[in-house]
């Protein structure tokens, strides 16, 4: 069998777990109970001993659409065939705040037009493939039991329609196959840890399922305040970063899936189903900018913990990324008995890179932690003691080389972007403490302030090149730097920044999308190449905006946006070919995303005021 194609899914999910769906009505990615648990179904990484849950025609010629219902996380994946046209709508039912292992896929099947067979084929791999299970069924549904887990599938019918499902069950999966004409509609639901055996589901029980979950979807939506020139697009990211949010704590993981490959054939097959502080720190610009004010305060909340664990700890640098939990145990395996997407081996579970020093964290917390303050996100007494004796850490710690941004493999370095975020660290912790009367170590915090300062303007500056480097003493650019004047560091019209954008115009960027660096120039340690990285497209969106170069931003964004899928979800990476790269979809992508639009908004209104 073929791979779908990375870009050709829909996400679903229920605020502690997501599942994947192909345009042709395969799950083949969901991990149970949480989104870093053990996958179900991991067709998408292992064709063959993935596991997957289809729904498809009967028929052999068909076409699919695939949408949204409007405002909401609900799926839509249309078949049209030559005898009628269904639809299976897949959604999840919101679980609430309450870690569960209780979670539920729900796939309603319609007929809207003719008659249509419809072929189901559910086929579970339970812990990556590597635990056997038993299939039991009974005449209301079936159990498929693991040692650690259990699928319970409940059966949507009628007392007259009993005639409607047929089942033809292997050993361990379950065949089945339904027929409906014009105006019915039938399903299934698929229940972890269900509390009872499995039990007919009336056709009203079902339909107040999925108007509950709409209803959820809609009102939460409505919470926005983003009323610019790319709504729709705009708040369609703002349910994707939803839906990668890990409710019980308020942790957004920085995709859902793992493994999926930055290079076609590469090793760099990474599992992003954890929380990094940095895609924490950034959800809160764009949650806020959007006006979801109890997301950021999660969000938040859940960073303030991991900073105090680590004050009333060893006071020692913190994780570059934790669990959605917060514990920290990110021990990476590969899975050598998957052959990976595409043939993209090795796949990776777990994380190596955390227990990484990145110095730029510390930055992206402060700023965030401040941004939020000012926006009425208030930091209290303790949070505020964790902060100082965090900053007392980077005092000793910041001027020495790190794996920085982009978690390289290849040997620690000076780089430039881990000292401008310590810069910023320093400055947010500055700001907050003369604002609002706290106790600080004022004097030593403004002297390692302005040392970075003058460190970056001598050591990351390249007068040769008239441009910021990557780290010091390399000729090389690194597309990180673009936040440069978003965190203050410089003026968008310096003529040491306009200098250096105009560097990375000519190097970094190809048909507007941008590359993170040039790896040939900058050994990572990775074999291979890779995509541009969506996250700098929109970052360069950005910065060209704050620079004035409002045409041209808004060029780049306008093309960028092709480069979505169906339903407006973007990847981590773009390959040569225009195919999606990468875990998808991305949440630093969708983020970037928000704040480019916010940013490019407010510039195109001010020039359209005249400046006013």
């Amino acid at each position: 069998m073929d791979y779908p194609l990375i870009e050709n899914h829909g996400l679903i999910g229920d605020l502690q777990t997501a599942a994947l769906v192909t345009m042709d009505g395969t799950i083949d990615w969901f991990c149970c109970p949480r989104f870093d648990s053990p996958s179900v179904f991991g067709a998408l990484l292992d064709q063959e001993k993935g596991g997957h849950f289809t729904v498809r025609p009967e028929s052999g010629t068909y076409a699919t659409k695939q949408l949204y219902l409007p405002d909401t996380a609900i799926l839509v994946t249309r078949f049209m065939t030559p005898s009628g046209a269904g639809e299976v709508v897949d959604f999840m039912p919101v679980t609430g705040g309450t870690a569960t292992d209780r979670h539920r896929l729900v796939r309603m099947l319609r007929c809207v037009r003719g008659s249509m067979t419809f072929e189901i084929d559910i086929a579970p791999r339970f812990d990556y493939g590597r635990k056997p299970h038993t299939l039991h069924l009974t005449d209301r549904g079936a159990v498929f039991a693991s040692e650690d887990l259990s699928l319970t599938l409940h059966v949507v019918r009628e007392p007259e329609d009993e005639r409607l499902l047929n089942s033809l069950s292997g050993d361990h999966d379950l065949h089945l196959s339904i027929t409906l004409k014009a105006g019915q509609q039938r399903g299934m639901v698929m229940e972890s840890a269900a509390d009872g055996p499995p039990h007919d589901i009336r056709l009203a029980a079902f339909q107040e399922l999925f108007d509950d979950t709409m209803g959820y979807w809609r009102t939460w939506l409505g919470q926005s305040r983003y009323s610019g020139r790319w709504r729709e697009t705009v708040e369609r990211s703002a349910v994707t970063l939803k839906l990668m949010t890990y409710a019980p704590s308020g942790a957004l993981v920085a995709a859902p899936t793992a493994g999926l490959p930055e290079q076609l054939g590469g090793e760099r097959n990474w599992d992003y189903r954890f929380t990094w502080i940095r895609d924490a720190s950034f959800s809160v610009y764009a949650l806020l900018g959007l006006g979801f004010t109890e997301e950021a305060r999660a969000f938040t909340g859940w960073l303030r913990d991991r900073v105090q664990e680590k004050a009333g700890g060893d006071g020692g640098p913190l994780n570059v990324m934790y669990r959605v939990d917060g514990s920290s145990d990110l021990y990476e395996e590969t899975l050598d008995h998957w052959e990976g997407y595409e043939r993209s081996a090795p796949v990776r579970i777990g994380n190596g890179a955390a227990d990484q020093l990145q110095l730029d964290i510390y930055g992206e917390a402060l700023d965030s932690i401040y941004f939020a303050h000012e926006h009425g996100i208030q930091l209290d007494t303790r949070g505020w003691t964790s902060l100082r004796t965090l900053l007392d850490w980077l005092i000793d710690h910041w001027d020495q080389a790190e794996e920085g941004l982009w978690e390289t493999r290849g040997g620690r370095q000076h780089f430039t972007y881990g000292r401008v975020m310590s810069w910023v660290a320093f400055d947010r912790a500055l700001r907050l403490a003369t604002a609002h009367g706290r106790p600080a170590r004022s004097g030593r915090w403004a002297a390692e302030r302005d040392k970075l300062y003058e460190q970056i303007l001598t050591k990351g500056w390249d007068p040769g090149r008239g441009a910021f480097v990557q780290h010091y003493g390399s000729e090389v650019l690194d597309s990180s730097l673009l936040r440069m004047p978003t965190v203050g560091f410089i003026t968008p019209d310096d003529p040491m920044w306009t200098s250096t954008l105009e560097a990375m115009d000519q190097e970094l960027v190809t048909d507007s999308l941008v590359y993170r660096y040039n790896p040939e120039a900058s050994p990572d340690g990775l074999r291979g190449s890779e995509g541009t990285f969506s996250l700098c497209t929109f970052m360069y969106v950005d910065a060209l905006a704050r620079a004035g170069r409002i045409d041209q931003a808004r060029l780049v964004l306008e093309k960028m946006m092709t480069y979505a899928n169906h339903l407006g979800l973007y990847s981590e990476e773009i390959g040569l070919t225009g195919r999606q790269l990468g875990n998808f979809p991305q949440a630093f992508t969708h983020l970037a995303f928000i704040d480019a639009a916010l940013t490019l908004d407010a510039a195109l209104n001010r020039a359209r005021t005249g400046g006013r």
